[in-house]
């Protein structure tokens, strides 16, 4: 086999390109990992009505904006529908974060009944402030907010204000001289006492967190709240790690056994690890969760790659007709296997594609899941029919063709061994018998 001419052509570079591309993202980026893998909690909310899709953006802008201001880092929000949202968190217990995510976070200060500010008014919210068991959370409002509550409050010192979020009444501060005058002041705190300094600082950074982000345009209440801790996690990825690797072995044993002959086993195992690293590798450009749907996806892709390249293997074996092994007759074996391999592939992604719309309607659980798997399985079904297997295809046309020279020795010495006529001896000349004395 000639390694050099393998080398210099574009689909191997292609592929070799691919992969160390690949590996960089994969070092760099990383992978991201759902949350059967890493560990963490799924809150699952309802919406009270269904919404469109400018609202449902800026619900889960809403959420993500306060969970990254709560301090969670590791945090996904995402539409599942019209009518629902999936936060996924990782190492932070739901019930820390359960009471940001399900307020609406509706803000309102009224004096006398009346309204004297709203959220909307707010324009930035301060770092709170806890002594003791007291908290407070100062932050500033527009101008034309300002006005307003200077007009209420205009001759009204020790007139309570009563703050509200959410319906629920949360501080009651009074009127003090300086607010009582009719000059407006940007300057307004929200505060409190509670039972304990730990409560407190939840409280505080409870509000802060819900004025800073907003009042969600819509109520929202928690369905559901399922939790994977991380040792959990942790045997997840170990037991999908260790069902990759007996896959391979066992598809590692069965080529061997039909083939008999590492020569072939190799490049197929080559071409199946070349396949996951490149599936990795855009998963973790596209930043997509590889969780245990989408790890079986994988497998599928992969053990779909190895039928593969067992047709185009048995195509260029098989014996018939055709038993030359010359350049020109194993293309043309190759392409009736890439005849089956498209047409199996197209058939394969027509399955795939209404289980990804569901998947991706639905959201991320439930049926949702689906989504992962298709995505996977269409991924690696691409990579490979575009990609691997037209490199694997080459190997074997180099590997077990001939050139035109090798064909024609090859001939003459067949036909130089095929029994043929013998040649044909001299008659001996009959010597004239002697006369005898």
């Amino acid at each position: 086999m000639n390694f050099k001419e393998f080398l210099k052509d574009y689909r191997v570079i292609l592929l070799i390109v691919l992969l160390v591309a690949s590996i960089g993202a994969i070092s760099t980026l990383g992978i991201q990992q759902g949350l059967d893998l890493k560990g963490g909690s799924e809150i699952q909310l309802q919406l009270a009505q269904p919404v469109d899709a400018g609202t449902m953006d800026k619900v889960t802008n809403v959420l993500d904006k306060r969970l990254n201001a709560f301090g969670v880092s590791d945090v996904q929000v995402r539409a599942s529908g019209n009518q629902s949202v999936i936060v996924e968190i990782a190492g932070v217990q739901p019930q820390d974060v359960a009471k940001v995510v399900g307020t609406p976070g509706v803000f309102v200060a009224t004096i006398d009944n009346q309204t004297a500010l709203n959220g909307t008014d707010i324009t930035t919210v301060k770092p709170y402030q806890v002594t003791g068991n007291t908290w407070e959370v100062p932050f500033t409002v527009t101008l034309s907010g300002a006005q307003t509550f200077a007009k209420l409050a205009d001759g009204k010192a020790g007139t309570p204000v009563n703050m509200y979020l959410d319906g629920n009444l949360v501080s009651s501060p009074e009127i003090g001289a300086d607010l009582a005058n009719g000059v407006p002041s940007t300057d307004v705190q929200v505060s409190g006492t509670e039972n304990s300094s730990a409560q407190a600082q939840a409280q505080a950074k409870n509000i802060q967190v819900v004025l800073e982000s907003g009042a969600l345009p819509v109520s929202v209440s928690i369905v559901g709240i399922n939790s994977v801790s991380a040792d959990l996690g942790s045997q997840f990825k170990t037991g999908a790690l260790v069902a990759g690797f007996l896959a391979l072995l066992v598809i590692a044993i069965i080529i061997f056994i039909r083939y008999r002959t590492p020569i072939l086993v190799i490049p197929i195992m080559i071409t199946s690890i070349a396949e996951l690293i490149l599936i990795l590798g855009v998963a973790s450009v596209t930043h997509w969760n590889i969780d245990l749907a989408a790890i079986a996806g994988i497998i599928a892709a992969i053990g779909t790659g190895v039928d593969d390249q067992i047709i185009i293997t048995d195509e260029v074996l098989k014996k018939g007709i055709q038993t030359k092994r010359t350049i020109t007759a194993l293309k043309f074996k190759i392409n009736n296997a890439f005849f089956i391999i498209f047409a199996s592939a197209a058939t394969l992604i027509a399955a795939m594609l209404p289980l990804a719309y569901v998947g991706f309607s639905r959201g991320a659980t439930g049926i949702g899941l689906l989504s992962g798997f298709a995505f996977t399985t269409v991924v690696g079904v691409l990579i490979g029919i575009f990609i691997t297997r037209p490199v694997y295809a080459k190997f074997i046309v180099l590997l077990l063709g001939k050139d035109k020279r090798e064909d024609k020795e090859q001939q003459e010495s067949v036909r130089d061994r095929r029994p043929g006529k013998q040649p044909k001896k001299g008659k001996k000349g009959k010597g004239k018998k002697g006369r005898k004395q």
